[in-house]
């Protein structure tokens, strides 16, 4: 069993291989994977399984959904990428912004990802509240996941990408960096979770969640001591993520 993807033009393809070099150089340069990461995680993240609406369809570029409330300062991830996006009018947005995602991850020393292009682009945004909220606990990040079609490992492996990155107070409320090497994608994440708090660094309730719960705490644990396990999971669980309501199973 395995997913059909649709066929894409030798052009195409191109294209994608070569915007792929400008998005390392954009990324590299900017020192922006982590919100890059950001807007293809939300672009991607509010998929209904049940419904088959939201998705990684390009819609987070509208106004309507950079205005929902988790979405605040991804207009910057998108003003930084536009002028990229320009050079590749063949492109559609929605493989454009998850190329980007898997190309933050690779940058910053993460896994390579699988990237198949083919996924159009729609204009109807979902309503808002499909993505997780950081103030809440396990039943929340099991709804939000389960929304998905994601499981429980696929929730503490998605987490994981919280190695990269910051909150900024003005967008989410909470100030300061998950990691000390906020620019670096490794299992730093989880090592800080199961140490506990320390000054500088920031533990929000959805991430102590992670350890409220068996089978959470188990994967936690599991990509504390093992890098290679978190990468492969992580690879797996990001590929999901990207291809949520793209490509059928065969």
């Amino acid at each position: 069993m395995g997913k059909s993807y649709p066929t894409v033009s030798d052009e195409y393809k191109v294209a994608v291989e070569k915007c792929r070099r400008k998005l390392r150089g954009l990324i590299a340069e900017k020192h922006c994977a982590p919100i890059i990461v950001r807007l293809a995680w939300h672009g991607a993240g509010t998929y209904d399984v049940k419904t088959k609406t939201g998705g990684p369809f390009g819609t987070i570029r509208h106004p309507d959904e950079l205005a929902h409330a988790a979405n605040k300062g991804l207009d910057i991830a998108i003003g930084l990428l536009d002028p990229i996006k320009g050079q590749f009018p063949i492109l559609s947005y929605a493989d454009f912004y998850q190329l980007a995602g898997v190309v933050a991850i690779e940058i910053t020393g993460g896994p390579t990802i699988p990237f198949h292009p083919g996924r159009e682009d729609t204009h109807e945004p979902p309503e808002e509240g499909r993505l997780t909220d950081a103030t809440k606990g396990v039943d929340h990040l099991r709804d939000v996941f389960g929304h998905m079609g994601l499981s429980d490992q696929d929730i503490v492996a998605l987490s994981g990408a919280h190695t990269l990155g910051r909150c900024h107070k003005e967008r989410s409320g909470f100030e300061g960096p998950w990691t000390f090497n906020p620019l670096i994608f490794d299992n730093s994440y989880f090592k800080e979770l199961l140490t506990g708090e320390k000054e500088g660094l920031i533990q929000l309730p959805a991430d102590k969640a992670l350890l409220e719960e068996p089978i959470f705490y188990s994967y936690v644990e599991k990509y504390a001591q093992d890098e290679d396990a978190f990468f492969a999971d992580y690879t797996e669980s990001h590929l999901k993520l990207s291809e949520l309501g793209f490509a059928e199973e065969e």
